[in-house]
């Protein structure tokens, strides 16, 4: 059985790795003859919510330092791309399974980003928020069956934040580098993007098993998360003159605010 499991490990491994090279090729593509002239930037084009934060409204404060809006442009084109013909049309035919389940599945999927959270919580001085976040972990680990339920939050009150190494990283004064859209990822910096490989869910896992692990829970935690969510990307690419000028704005904005926190 193990082996059998390995093997197909093995499989969907390599399938995905084809598919990253064909996605290098086509962001090559695209960047280079699809998307045209760069879009002059527009600070005020901001909205509410996730997407806006007063703490940076001086316009040397929400400068975005994007010295390859090219190939972002392109990558971001692909993605957008990914999301309509492939990503949201499995999403929807996930939700063929009730809501409740899905609801529990995404807590699930957010128990295992608890121990991240609780390093990066003490690493930062937090001692508090890392007793708390090692507390959610095991009450919901086990009395909310493997994080199905969150009972540590529901009758003891104890709140998540969330923490990864890019914040780690921001609050010891490591800037963010440029802007770069990571292929599926979507938007990110060079610091928030080199983070990813400490903050990742398989980071304690044998060096061999990492990539097919890694790949079964994103992939699950995405389309779990797509099927949940209300068409909100829809929204920004309806109302946005230029969806990626608004995305990457909104993006640095909200990642400032939370070094900041």
């Amino acid at each position: 059985m193990l082996n059998l499991s390995k093997k197909w490990g093995g499989v969907i491994g390599y399938f995905f790795a084809g598919i990253s090279l064909l996605l290098l090729l086509v962001v090559s593509v695209a960047s280079a003859d699809l998307i045209g002239p760069v879009a002059a930037s527009d600070d005020s084009a901001f909205s509410n919510d996730f997407f806006a934060d007063d703490l940076y409204a001086d316009e040397e404060d929400s400068e975005v330092y994007d010295p390859i809006e090219r190939i972002n442009r392109g990558t971001f084109w692909f993605n957008d791309k990914c999301y309509f013909y492939l990503l949201k049309p499995i999403a929807r035919g996930f939700r063929i399974v009730p809501l409740p389940v899905r609801t529990g599945l995404g807590k699930m999927f957010d128990n295992l980003k608890s121990p991240i959270r609780a390093f990066n919580a003490l690493f930062q001085g937090s001692f508090k928020q890392a007793g708390t976040e090692t507390t959610r972990l095991i009450v919901n680990s086990t009395l909310g069956l493997a994080g199905f339920y969150d009972p540590a939050d529901h009758f003891w009150n104890l709140k998540k934040k969330d923490e990864d190494f890019g914040q780690t990283l921001g609050y010891y004064g490591v800037g963010e580098g440029f802007y770069v859209v990571i292929p599926f990822l979507g938007a990110s910096n060079v610091r928030d993007g080199l983070s990813l490989v400490p903050d990742s869910y398989t980071a304690l896992l044998p060096w061999w098993t990492r990539f097919e692990v890694s790949l079964a829970i994103k992939s699950g935690e995405m389309v779990n998360r797509l099927s949940l969510d209300k068409d909100t990307y829809e929204s920004i690419i309806d109302e946005q003159l230029d969806p990626y000028l608004f995305v990457r704005d909104a993006y640095t904005q909200n990642r400032r605010a939370k070094v900041i926190d």
